[in-house]
């Protein structure tokens, strides 16, 4: 039966030192590590790791220097063996495998980009791209076709003959980065891989990566320092402090709801406006109406709900547009029978679940009613009132000042009495019941 995860960690350690025995002991019955070991000559640099990497997702380990982050990484694909626990592969435990058949499941399964580039000055850009498929014993030209292509994945296929000095910082990186996409393995670990590079350029290859990431949908566990490059790179984030993971989840999860007081420092600085998206201040949307109902329908909805406009949605709930007081007025009025004719896609701005809120205001400025928010299978999420967008920044604001967690969305949604400086479209009582213009 096939796995769901790609990796995954069980009670993970790893210990230096010949008093490791000793030291294992107390780690297994203590939370903390430096005081318990004073006076034992060893380094716990990894303590009871435990997590699961699903197939096609960015999983990004990160913590300051010291917490032990490339330690574990060099531990999942056999570099470093294990004091104690599983690392298993694809279901296989490669702490249990032999230096042959270690050394095969690299070669087939993972392959690991270096934070220096590991480059060999003397061999052409083409040949350090394919040098893994030249160890693996496949044929010249194979080879050399394989390393092509995945150099022209990278946009380097013009520096082929190049040598690694004649290329930018950059440039270099992302034949490290060529090198591990022509070795064809689901896996890729990636130790710091952009953090000796400028910033602009960072950036440049962070995209890069994004990118190929959406077409080949590779199992990716990458290693960083840089809060900003694990929020903008992680599916999900694995926070280590002192040799343990203190908190893993997206990064949303981890800036609303951190698990101490570390995670929330860590995370303070960080501008939450482009982290947190529109699902997490939409609000349900009550004023929802097939588009099969008919104007009559549409009409008693406005009434009930006091909104100026309704949702349309169609089949499979897809977002449709909307329907405004007026025109469900004048339909009836007409004789009309069909929402199809009267639906408007202009009254109300959409936006993806996924845009971030900073991206949000000016949708929501320029919308008469509230922002519709559709999923990736264009159906209707939520809402987003502009009064329930300025009150979720209010609480990101003073929650970021105070180094505390971020409320859940449904708790951020103000009474009835609020008094904000903008007008009211639909804002969804915590009792279910809407206010908002009269229909």
């Amino acid at each position: 039966m096939e796995t769901v995860s790609a990796l995954r960690v069980n009670s993970l350690y790893k210990v230096y030192g010949n008093r490791a025995d000793k030291a294992m002991e107390i780690l297994r019955n203590s939370a903390g590590r430096d005081e318990k070991l004073a006076g034992l000559p060893v380094t716990a640099a990894v303590v009871d790791a435990n997590f699961e990497v699903r197939r096609g997702e960015i999983f990004v380990v990160m913590g300051l220097s010291g917490s032990g982050k490339s330690t574990l990484i060099r531990m999942l694909n056999g570099l470093l063996p294990p004091t104690h626990g599983t690392v298993e592969v694809d279901g296989v435990d490669i702490t249990t495998l032999k230096p042959a058949a270690l050394r095969k499941l690299r070669r087939e399964k993972i392959s690991m980009v270096f934070q220096h580039f590991a480059l060999q000055p003397h061999r052409s850009v083409l040949d350090n791209a394919s040098y893994a498929l030249e160890v693996a014993g496949m044929p010249r030209a194979e080879r050399r076709e394989r390393a092509l292509q995945a150099l022209r994945m990278v946009g380097l296929d013009h520096c082929a003959d190049k040598l690694p000095q004649e290329l930018s910082g950059g440039m270099r990186q992302r034949v490290g980065l060529a090198r591990a996409l022509a070795a064809g393995t689901d896996i890729m670990l990636m130790d710091e891989a952009f953090s000796a590079l400028d910033p602009l350029i960072r950036r440049e290859v962070q995209d890069q990566l994004l990118e190929l990431q959406a077409e080949l949908g590779k199992t990716i566990v990458f290693i960083t320092h840089d809060l900003n490059e694990a929020m903008r790179l992680g599916d999900r984030i694995a926070v280590m402090r002192a040799g343990r993971i203190v908190q893993i989840g997206t990064a949303e999860e981890i800036l609303t709801d951190p698990s101490n007081d570390y995670v929330a420092q860590f995370v303070a600085d960080v501008d939450r406006t482009r982290i947190l998206t529109a699902s997490a201040v939409m609000e349900r949307p009550l004023g929802v109406v097939d588009v099969n109902s008919g104007p009559r329908v549409a009409a008693r909805v406005l009434r009930e709900t006091q909104t100026s406009a309704v949702y349309i949605t169609g089949r499979d709930k897809r977002y449709l547009g909307t329907v405004t007081a007026d025109d469900a007025t004048r339909a009836v009025r007409d004789g009309l029978t069909n929402l199809q004719e009267i639906v408007s896609t202009g009254y109300a701005r959409k936006v993806d679940d996924t845009t971030p809120v900073a991206d949000i205001f000016a949708p929501c400025a320029e919308s008469p009613a509230p922002v519709a928010v559709v999923d990736a299978a264009g159906r209707l999420a939520g809402v987003i009132p502009r009064v329930t967008l300025l009150s979720a920044l209010g609480s990101i604001s003073a929650d970021a000042s105070e180094h505390t967690a971020t409320p859940e969305p449904a708790d951020t949604t103000p009474t009835g009495s609020d008094t904000a400086p903008v007008p009211v479209q639909v804002v969804a009582e915590p009792s279910g019941r809407l206010t908002g213009e009269p229909a």
